[in-house]
């Protein structure tokens, strides 16, 4: 709250830019925006205000940015980074290897919160070589190292001008200033968010003054303004408007445009094997087995997302593990129960030992497309003798269960480029999401853990891919997900503007290489 007092402040002391305007919507306000926390700040804010010293590219590589130049130790151990020079955050401060030694040391005085990321955990030590070289000491070699400083948070950069008390970050920072294209200069909570073009940014600067984020939380609504001319652009997640919706907009050329990215994620259900009945596995293969995925994409997702049969999809790096598909056939999963002792009874659920086979699905109760999947979802199960109690709660609610086991079925995702498979699977060791909680009841979850810990730490590209065999092999026949389909980005944008185009990562949106149209004009 504090940190979003000193927004609002600095957004006092700016003076407005006049000019042109790029109008998107969010379901919520982007939140203080301190890059080295998490909700309720927003991934895409952060990102365009606050920068890394790498650039993750669509084609999984990295390449310079705020560094120019790097060089990697024959161990593994030691990165040595060169700072570009001129740069200065958007207060003045320089950026510079102090700033850059800030930074992580804030970040790492605040380990504990961020240990769902390996690399926080490997970092020995930082230093500053020279006033634009700074060096990073890890414990031990860590193949996604520069992928993970890549990421949205937590290892971006924040002016030191602006650390909270004591030079930490931990507890907030005093305004969002980063190095990046774009300030925060105004928020009304409830309505909007203004960004304004940093005049200073040393690339390639926005060609838009001003970039609004409406607070729009219903999908319909948001749907609504982009047809009326309230806003410009739709962007993200399939769900940011109804699918129906979003073909009938891709099918009013020139009026709107619209697009598909390819798959970035995966949708999935986790299924929790520390708590009946999932605990029981053949519960868990059965589950997979009965629901109808490709009338649920065909349905539900009107096709635009394709179904999914693993955790990852094959194109992912080291996730094509040779898995054959538990594959929808209803009358196998009525045999695993039946050979399980699941008897059913008069009213058609099943039962063992006096106890019912009754599993509760949570859901974020907002979220009219996951709903929608629960249903459906519901409905296959009840086929099977698998009652399912649907639960719809807001989303901090959700990530509560997720974080603390209390769920049956819940929905989850793959976090896409660049943290899978990497940093994905990293995080399943720590009680920092479904996952963990979704694996705990299985008898070999310590060998589970110490497989990703060697695939983090494999320096040799054949035994790295072994290892990620071994633990997909070993989730997939404990069935502990439940893939539905390939998340994609959509985009659909008025003919005002131009160069709409899809990033790298689903959390990234390219606002600034976003155009107006000749004929637009300003708004």
């Amino acid at each position: 709250m504090a940190s979003l007092a000193a927004a609002a402040l600095l957004a006092c002391t700016v003076t407005p830019v006049v000019g042109r305007q790029l109008t998107y919507s969010w379901p919520t306000n982007v939140g203080p925006l301190n890059p080295h926390l998490y909700a309720p700040n927003q991934m895409f804010a952060q990102a365009s205000v606050y920068e890394p010293l790498v650039r993750f590219r669509s084609d999984g590589t990295v390449e310079p940015w705020l560094a120019s130049a790097w060089t990697v130790s024959a161990d593994g151990r030691t990165y040595d980074f060169a700072l570009r020079p001129g740069i200065r955050f958007s207060d003045g401060t320089p950026f510079d290897a102090a700033a850059v030694k800030a930074n992580f040391d804030a970040i790492l005085a605040n380990r504990t919160r961020h240990e769902w990321l390996d690399l926080t955990r490997q970092i020995d030590r930082t230093e500053i070589v020279g006033p634009l070289a700074f060096r990073l000491v890890l414990k031990a070699a860590h193949d996604p190292t520069l992928k993970e400083l890549s990421l949205p948070r937590p290892f971006r950069f924040v002016s030191p001008a602006v650390f909270g008390e004591g030079g930490t970050t931990a507890a907030g920072i005093r305004a969002p200033v980063g190095t990046g294209p774009w300030r925060l200069v105004e928020t009304r909570l409830g309505i909007s968010d203004t960004f304004a073009a940093n005049p200073t940014y040393w690339g390639e600067k926005p060609a838009f003054d001003r970039l609004v984020v409406k607070v729009i939380p219903d999908p319909n609504t948001r749907a609504i303004a982009l047809q009326t001319g309230e806003i410009d652009l739709v962007y993200g997640a399939a769900g940011q408007i109804p699918s129906e919706a979003f073909l009938r907009l891709r099918d009013q050329a020139p009026a709107f445009s619209a697009a598909v990215s390819k798959p970035f994620a995966t949708r999935v259900l986790a299924l929790n094997s520390a708590r009946f009945p999932t605990d029981d596995r053949a519960v868990r293969l059965a589950i997979n087995r009965a629901v109808d995925k490709d009338t649920l994409v065909r349905t539900v997702l009107d096709g635009i997302e394709p179904r999914a049969d693993f955790l990852f999809a094959p194109t992912v790096p080291d996730a094509d593990a040779g898995l054959t598909p538990h594959g929808f056939d209803r009358a196998a999963a009525g045999r695993l129960l039946d050979e399980a002792g699941w008897v059913r009874g008069p009213d058609g659920t099943r039962a063992k030992a006096g106890r019912a086979l009754s599993v509760e699905l949570d859901f974020v109760g907002t979220n009219a497309q996951q709903k929608a999947i629960a249903e459906v979802i519901q409905a296959d199960l009840a086929r099977v003798g698998i009652a399912v109690r649907l639960v719809g709660e807001e989303e901090s609610a959700i990530l509560s269960r997720q974080k603390d086991g209390r769920f049956g079925l819940i929905f989850g995702e793959t976090w896409g480029p660049p943290y899978d498979p990497a940093s994905f699977v990293s995080a399943m060791r720590a009680p920092s999401h479904a996952d963990y909680q979704a694996q705990r009841g299985l008898p070999d979850k310590p060998a589970i853990d110490a497989t990703i810990a060697a695939a983090l730490a494999a320096t040799d590209p054949a035994e790295r891919k072994r290892l990620y065999t071994r633990l997909l092999t070993a989730l997939h026949e404990a069935a502990v997900y439940l893939p539905i389909s390939h998340a994609v980005a959509i985009e659909v944008h008025r003919a005002t503007i131009t160069g709409v185009g899809f990033g790298a990562t689903l959390n990234e949106i390219p606002f600034s290489a976003m155009r107006p149209a000749a004929t637009g004009g300003d708004r």
